[in-house]
């Protein structure tokens, strides 16, 4: 699949890193380092526009390792660009660790996942059918 990009960073486009990566890595571009303090969100620019297909999202998700290691994450992860949307990409990070952590310019601050999807039509009922696990929800399995 091709995706058209428009690149303002001074980085390079994102990338898979290995064979079989579901994701690419997207990199903060910033005229200054971000301190990041506990329990505090900031939003960073990526410097990146892109243009999906139509029937196409990209998610913005954590990356493992700065999650474990550093405590930062996406906040609303993950985060849905549509389609249609043609703003710059800007990524909420949280900073869940007891310290201040810096995120500098160049750092891959999340990663990228390109899925098609389905738009759904609604079709009103009187009831639903029925299953075995009918309205059993959070925890209805046990431990």
């Amino acid at each position: 699949m091709k995706i058209k990009v428009v690149n303002k960073s001074k980085h390079a486009l994102p990338e898979y890193k290995t064979e079989f990566s579901a994701g690419m890595d997207i990199y903060a571009d910033l005229e200054e380092p971000i301190m990041l303090k506990p329990l505090e969100r900031k939003l960073v620019r990526t410097g990146l526009f892109i243009e999906l297909p139509k029937g196409y999202e990209a998610e913005i998700r954590p990356r493992s390792g700065l999650a474990w290691k550093e405590g930062i994450t996406v906040l609303n992860t993950p985060g849905t660009i549509d389609a249609d949307y043609r703003g710059e990409i800007k990524v909420i990070l949280i900073n869940l660790s007891p310290d201040v952590v810096q995120v500098n310019d160049g750092d891959r601050i999340c990663q990228m996942v390109i899925h098609s999807y389905e738009q759904a039509e609604w079709v009103q009922v009187e009831e639903l059918t029925e299953t075995e696990r009918g309205e059993g929800g959070f925890g209805h399995t046990g431990k």
